[in-house]
């Protein structure tokens, strides 16, 4: 008896060890990585979802995969950070493609560009309409892969010294504004500049530029540009959605065991629905403080949001003629945007009308 005990205990051993050798042979290894971001720390509802997303990595693998955050200009200024991560200098960045608009007009439509998608509409065309796909198939160009890691939502119009009721207001008036929307806005006769957010306040209050656009009153109003410009502009026809990716270097990705991949994307997919809810409850409460502090609210006049439209499409067809990937990429999303517009005007559309006239009455 005693004999078969030890052998079956033995036998029992033996599996065990059968079982347990291929997970000590998938030990997952100790990862090290450094993110450099386009956005100042005191911007918490950009920088923030970074912060955030680089500890539930580490939590989620025991904290062998950890990414070190670094804010704008801490290693590289806020545009040049694809390149730092093209050239391996780091593993990753938080940035929107539209920064980098002047080394290639396809990667603005990463971001958002004027008069296309609402956040909703976007995520659905990245996550579910391909878009993403055709993303990472154009990127690679750089050397990098792209996740989506945050959205503003809807962003205002921006912060002007002066009122600009007509198209003749616009004319000269420097505005820093980023991406297509600045050659858009050049059309229209204004002279875009592209300056970071953290440098815009000084700008403004210098006289350097005669207007700015940022993202809207939560961020907004920390950049005090309420105290230098009163007239504040919306909606932001330039950014109904615009999408902030994590570049990562491709080899670096490649090289990564596929749960922590799979980590990350649930990470950054987390912190993208993240960062447009930290906005959506958040501007509300900020617009009010801003319209007391002396923000004058004002809607551009029809007039330039219809010549902003025929300029933007303009442009379009412009960059399609000369660039077969900027039209291949836009094409389709135009596509995809036109219908989900149709879907649109059904249900969400007309919902939201109910609801402002209900809400008009009381």
């Amino acid at each position: 008896m005693k004999r078969r005990t030890f052998m079956a205990a033995g036998a029992t051993g033996a599996v065990a060890a059968t079982v347990a050798a291929p997970a000590i042979a998938q030990t997952l290894p100790e990862v090290s990585w450094r993110c450099a971001s386009s956005f100042p720390k005191s911007l918490d509802a950009l920088y923030g979802p970074l912060d955030t997303m680089t500890k539930q990595i580490a939590e989620a693998t025991d904290g062998r995969f950890k990414i070190q955050c670094f804010a704008a200009g801490e290693i590289v200024g806020a545009f040049q950070t694809l390149d730092a991560v093209s050239a391996g200098t780091i593993e990753m960045c938080q940035s929107p493609g539209y920064y980098f608009v002047g080394k290639d007009p396809v990667l603005a439509l990463m971001a958002d560009v004027p008069f296309i998608m609402n956040v909703r509409q976007r995520n659905a065309w990245l996550y579910q309409g391909g878009g993403q796909q055709l993303i990472n198939d154009y990127v690679k160009k750089y050397n990098v892969h792209t996740v989506p890691g945050g959205n503003t939502g809807t962003q205002m119009g921006g912060w002007f010294r002066k009122e600009v009721r007509t198209l003749d207001d616009l004319k000269g008036l420097k505005f820093r504004i980023a991406g297509l929307a600045g050659q858009v806005m050049a059309k229209l006769g204004v002279v875009p500049q592209q300056i970071p957010g953290g440098d815009t306040y000084s700008s403004l209050e210098r006289g350097v530029i005669d207007a700015a656009e940022w993202v809207g009153p939560y961020d907004d109003e920390k950049l005090a540009f309420v105290r230098v410009a009163p007239y504040y502009y919306y909606p932001g026809f330039w950014e109904g959605a615009p999408t902030v990716h994590y570049w990562i270097g491709q080899d670096k990705w490649n090289a990564l065991p596929k749960s922590y991949q799979q980590i990350f994307n649930n990470a950054a997919a987390a912190n993208n629905m993240d960062m447009t809810a930290i906005y959506d409850a958040r501007n509300p409460a900020a617009l009010r403080r801003l319209v007391a502090a002396g923000a004058q609210l004002r809607p551009f006049s029809t007039e330039i949001l219809d010549a902003a439209f025929k300029a933007a499409n303009e442009i379009y067809a412009e960059l399609s003629a000369g660039n077969a990937d900027f039209k291949r990429i836009y094409e389709h999303m135009r596509a995809f945007r036109n219908e989900e517009y149709l879907w649109w005007q059904v249900a969400e559309y007309s919902f939201d009308t109910m609801m402002l006239r209900l809400r008009q009455r009381g």
